[in-house]
């Protein structure tokens, strides 16, 4: 997907919601349980109650590899599925891949190219030529981690490197590696405070930013400090979004906290007088 396309899905939804697709399987509501497929049978629920209201989904890997074969066929099956139904959305495989030259490549053949993702997570450790090969795959996305939301992130991403945060030496190095319309970047709303820093570096590159909701990011902020012209925010919501209920109102349930998070997406874009790029 490009760009344009995806800011044009934004304006119309008015929303830069992504509804991650992590079915626990200890937290699904339990009459899907004695289907042949829980975890599609649950994903396609929550994909037709939430598809008006977002822009986005993400499935994070470890959801369906801790399945073994049943768990990859799932995830094939949903891909498939939103291809068919809702082609219009952005498609992001939660995967944090990153190695060596020709095995990042082959990591970029089965997500993007096999399973027709239209983003990869991509860890940067290992430098620009584990990057690459994922930028080598035209109308496809990386998506870098950067700064994550976990407490961990401490440990690492804020030390000094020089006289910058090893976060920030990280966004200075990899904006060279692609462009604005093929790299994104991972910034964890629990660090909304360090966005205004973050847009000095990448002005106008789109961020993914998990961690508004269930881990306590506020919303606001990270409008207030990550807004660019055209939004460019992707917003990640699982836990609050897919277990909204356990029960078997969980759609229903799920479809009113999308409406929720975009109805309060809205407000944040008129607040920001973006309103005029929604028509």
């Amino acid at each position: 997907m490009k760009r344009a396309a995806l800011i044009e899905e934004i304006q119309k939804k008015r929303s830069f919601l992504c509804v991650g697709l992590d079915p626990d399987m200890n937290k699904l509501p339990k009459h899907l349980l004695n289907m042949e497929d829980p975890i599609l049978e649950f994903n396609k629920a929550i994909i037709d109650a939430t598809h008006e209201y977002c822009v986005a989904y993400k499935p994070n890997m470890a959801f369906y590899e801790a399945h073994g074969l049943k768990g990859w066929q799932s995830l094939d099956k949903t891909i498939t599925y939103l291809r068919q139904q809702y082609p219009d959305h952005f498609t992001i495989a939660d995967a944090k891949r990153g190695d060596i030259g020709n095995t990042s490549a082959m990591y970029a053949k089965a997500f993007l190219e096999g399973m027709q993702f239209d983003s990869i997570t991509v860890a940067p450790y290992m430098g620009s030529d584990s990057v690459k090969p994922f930028l080598s795959i035209p109308d496809k996305w990386v998506i870098l981690l950067a700064l994550t939301s976990n407490e961990g992130a401490f440990d690492f991403q804020f030390l000094k490197s020089g006289e910058k945060q090893l976060f920030e030496t990280v966004l200075e190095t990899s904006k060279a590696w692609g462009n604005d319309e093929n790299m994104m970047y991972v910034v964890g709303a629990t660090k909304a405070e360090s966005l205004a820093e973050i847009r000095k570096i990448i002005p106008s590159h789109f961020l993914l930013v998990p961690g508004v909701g269930a881990q306590g990011g506020s919303l606001q902020d990270v409008c207030k400090h990550g807004f660019t012209k055209d939004c460019g925010l992707l917003i990640n919501a699982s836990r609050s979004i897919l277990y909204a209920s356990g029960g078997t109102d969980f759609a229903e349930k799920a479809k009113e906290e999308a409406r929720k998070m975009q109805r309060e997406m809205q407000t944040e874009l008129l607040n920001s007088k973006l309103i005029h790029l929604l028509n």
